[in-house]
């Protein structure tokens, strides 16, 4: 297939959904084994774009959904080759394992034998054949998500639609059954789609990422590309850099008062990202005259995984990652005024 000719099958979609005090306008273009996470902020439109693609929720006037080259939004929700795991994974609790995950197949006219033969095959898949004849009260998280996805999986579906999927696991369980479920969406030859507020499910999981605001796009690409060149605070904090918008000219770039010398050459408005573990603190200025350097206060202390996050106002808001020693050190405290700097080689610009 050449550039120039549009790729055919795969999910095509203009997701318009209006309401009074809410908009969600987006376009989708999935191929068919791709995996695409939705990422967002808490009410950016994640979950009504899924449910829009499952037919929960109803178009407005523009929308549309293109499953293998057919009109898929004009189908009721019963009748679209989905499968879908939702958050809490809704299993019903009066049927084993087998028979949740033979419910869909029955649904859609399969014998009772064959279903339970699908169905059998499946939880053999994930690892369950032995918890068949168990019910959902007696699974754990993991192994009821497991179920929920075998479930889903089990109608052949075309388009695979997982809401939260390993949002109600614990820390250790969650580990493994993100796993576990890589290897089983690249197992899977439809389309994904996947909606998530963990950027390591979404890197882990996905080969790219929507990002959604206030029910628009604002980012796309491969968790590489999002995460190397971040378009809003929100993705910045996603995935912890420091984010700023300034103007360019060659290997500088001026953000309010600082004037950040940088690793690339840009011109006109541009981004400026770095690092919290690549800002250096300092009582007093630094002797010499070093570049990327600006006076703050410290504006809050907490604790980052091993390290401790210092939250800093002052020309820019900024947060420096450093060692519970260096805080000792510095003597830090709320109020305390610091001055702060970081390397033009760990400064990355790129035009905004």
């Amino acid at each position: 297939m050449t550039p120039s000719e549009p790729r055919q099958g795969g999910l095509r979609a203009r997701l318009v959904v209006t309401r009074p005090a809410f908009g969600l306008d987006i376009t989708l273009d999935i191929a068919m084994g791709e995996v695409v996470a939705l990422l967002g902020p808490n009410g950016a439109g994640k979950t009504t774009a899924l449910r829009a693609l499952a037919g929960l929720t109803g178009l407005s006037e523009g929308g549309h959904i293109t499953l293998d080259d057919r009109p898929l939004h004009t189908l009721a929700a019963e009748r679209r080759p989905i499968g879908m795991v939702f958050q809490d994974y809704l299993l019903f609790p009066h049927l084993s394992a087998l028979d949740n995950v033979a419910f869909g197949p029955r649904c859609h006219g399969v014998s009772k034998a064959e279903s339970r033969r699908v169905a059998a095959a499946l939880l053999e898949r994930v690892g369950l054949a032995e918890h068949a004849a168990v019910r959902p009260g007696r699974l754990s998280g993991g192994q009821a998500q497991r179920v929920a996805l075998a479930r889903a999986l089990a109608v052949r579906p075309r388009l695979l639609l997982l809401d939260e999927p390993l949002a109600a696991l614990d820390a250790h369980t969650r580990l493994d059954i993100r796993s576990q479920l890589r290897r089983h969406l690249a197992d899977f030859d439809g389309a994904t789609v996947l909606v998530t507020h963990d950027p390591l499910d979404a890197m882990v999981l996905a080969d790219r990422l929507i990002v959604i605001e206030d029910g628009a796009v604002v980012q796309q690409g491969t968790p590489a590309e999002v995460a190397r060149r971040p378009r809003t605070d929100y993705v910045a904090r996603l995935v912890g850099l420091n984010l700023y918008r300034g103007l360019a000219v060659d290997r500088q770039v001026k953000v309010d008062e600082v004037l950040f010398s940088t690793a690339d050459r840009v011109d006109g408005p541009a981004f400026v990202a770095f690092s919290p573990a690549a800002v250096a603190l300092y009582r007093t200025r630094p002797d010499g005259s070093p570049r990327n350097l600006w006076q703050a206060r410290v504006a809050g202390i907490e604790r980052h995984g091993d390290n401790v996050r210092v939250h800093l106002d002052g020309p820019i808001v900024a947060f420096a990652d450093i060692t519970p020693a260096a805080v000792a050190d510095l003597d830090l405290a709320a109020g305390r005024q610091i001055w702060a700097s970081v390397k033009a080689t760990e400064t990355h610009a790129y035009p905004a």
